[in-house]
């Protein structure tokens, strides 16, 4: 038999091998990729995982002791939460904290969009999930990718899959899923409230000072989070010192771009038919869902709460973007502001309580995962 023939026979024979499970999943990432190009949610992110997941069910799944390329990517970025690490640089070279510093009672917001995290942990273990996997399932209500790998990674590796396509799928979705809980928790005269911008002056030291002490106080408080933490303050450093201006663009362009891109395709390459298509699968997606919903309630009561306590100048719009998801959910809730009203500008204290939605969610995740490692001990 010519050498063109028998090739072109293990291929077919290899097709033949492949289950409905897998085509189920080959068209799952199909539909990933969709959704990247044609409706462009969360592109960067989608299509790599989309096309991982079409290779992991062609055969070349990522495994921790397989030798595919896939397999040695998991091992080197997942297994070893250098990835998550690595895009938390890039991630604190683009925040700016100086909206947050200036109005440290932004941080409130920060706190009470975490809330989710803590209910969605207490609906999961009700619903049979042990300690473990109900704390990597609620810190998908962080709305933050890298944070929920990273507790997941450390608590629930086998369920790491379904938790990082429901924590960036519902990031892509923050323009769907918010408004209609924004319009149905705020009435139009909250809406409509404007909030005076008068910062308080950030000098150039305590944006310095601010990631270094940051640093420190949560690795005291909660070792675990400390990798975390770091690595976004570091970042942070980098694009506050203004000397080290090349080393802060590779960090928010290169680093952030090829591990955002190796970490999408590796994770992607986990969504096995086998591990992916159950019940539990669906149960982990929806809670998501509901943690991600309890966070948005919770800051917007929280920030009813503190409208109402300010004479009504706080508009409560801000607290839906108490959660992580920088810039979006910030920009989000500024346009919806001005959708009532054009020339009512809030986005500053949106990116404010942005902000300190990024900080919430990297804190409460890590305390999470401090607390349930302690408990395993």
């Amino acid at each position: 038999m010519k050498p063109g023939l028998l090739v072109e026979t293990h291929i077919f024979t290899d097709f033949l091998h492949l289950q409905w499970q897998d085509m189920v999943m080959v068209a799952v990432g199909l539909i990933l990729i969709y959704l990247a190009i044609v409706k462009e949610y969360e592109p960067v992110l989608l299509l790599p995982i989309g096309f991982g997941c079409i290779l992991a069910n062609l055969g070349m799944a990522a495994t921790p002791d397989g030798d595919g390329f896939l397999s040695v990517l998991y091992r080197a970025g997942i297994e070893s939460e250098l990835f998550p690490l690595m895009i938390f640089i890039g991630v604190g070279g683009m925040i700016d904290f100086s909206p947050l510093l200036s109005q440290p009672h932004l941080a409130l917001l920060g706190a009470a969009g975490q809330f989710g995290i803590y209910g969605t942990l207490l609906i999961a273990t009700l619903l049979g999930f042990d300690l473990p996997e109900a704390a990597s399932i609620g810190v998908i209500g962080a709305i933050d990718g890298p944070t929920a790998i990273f507790v997941a990674g450390k608590l629930a590796p086998q369920i790491l899959a379904p938790i990082a396509v429901a924590a960036y799928s519902y990031m892509s979705l923050i323009p769907i899923i918010q408004p209609p809980i924004m319009k149905l928790l705020t009435t139009k005269k909250e809406r409509l409230i404007r909030m005076e911008y008068a910062p308080r002056e950030v000098s150039q030291n305590a944006l310095i000072i601010f990631p270094i002490l940051i640093t420190i106080v949560i690795s005291i408080i909660a070792p675990d989070a400390a990798p975390l933490i770091a690595a976004l303050m570091l970042g942070n450093l980098l694009k506050e010192s203004g000397v080290v201006e090349r080393l802060n663009q590779s960090a928010q362009n290169e680093i952030i771009n090829i591990s955002t891109l190796f970490l999408g395709l590796t994770i992607g390459a986990t969504m096995t038919a086998d591990s992916f298509l159950q019940f539990e699968t669906i149960m982990i997606l929806a809670l998501g869902l509901i943690a991600f919903i309890l966070d948005t309630v919770a800051g917007l009561l929280f920030g009813k709460l503190m409208a109402f306590f300010t004479g009504g100048k706080i508009n409560p719009l801000i607290g839906a973007c108490g959660i992580s998801a920088f810039p979006m959910a910030g920009r989000l809730s500024a346009k919806m502001a001005q959708e009532e009203d054009f020339e009512n500008y809030i986005l500053m204290h949106a990116m404010g309580s942005n902000t300190a939605g990024q900080l919430g969610s990297v804190i409460a995740g890590g305390l999470l995962l401090s607390l349930v490692l302690q408990s395993l001990e």
